[in-house]
């Protein structure tokens, strides 16, 4: 019983110490880019969401790869792209070290929220409804990438 307070009350003391993950997560966060607009701001550092099938990128079918628009990093190969029909680019895979991932639970739901690994910035979640073998659906705004083709 004696140890079981003393557990609680240390896990407890803790986490009163250290700031919650969100804010720790967001203090890594840092616009690179300078001519963002307000709207890819909004989504990147806010975690907002652009409304579905305004994106250009949604019919985009040639060759390439998909990079973040704040830092530039690459994300995605064109190849692990498909039409899932929500209205937002979605793939298949990331590119390995491309993301972090947490825990997002708005909407009153629970769902996997994806920031790039270089720059912390948003780009939208993985659903475990993908058509690949890994099942899963990375559903992304279109306004954080930038595509670049292949020569």
């Amino acid at each position: 019983m004696k140890r079981r307070f003393i557990k609680i009350i240390g896990l407890s003391l803790l986490s009163f110490c250290l700031m919650p993950y969100k804010l720790l997560y967001s203090a890594t966060k840092r616009i690179i880019n300078q001519n963002l607009t307000k709207e890819q701001k909004k989504i990147l550092f806010n975690e907002g969401t652009e409304r579905p099938f305004t994106s250009s990128l949604l019919h985009e079918k040639r060759a390439g790869f998909y990079h973040c628009v704040n830092c530039d990093a690459k994300l995605f190969n064109s190849n692990t792209k498909y039409d899932s029909g929500t209205g937002w680019p979605s793939f298949t895979e990331a590119l390995p070290g491309a993301f972090k991932t947490k825990v997002d639970y708005s909407f009153g739901m629970k769902r996997t929220e994806y920031h790039c690994a270089k720059c912390g910035a948003h780009h939208g979640h993985v659903f475990e409804d993908g058509p690949g073998e890994s099942g899963k659906r990375f559903c992304n705004n279109g306004l954080c990438l930038i595509f670049k083709p292949s020569n």
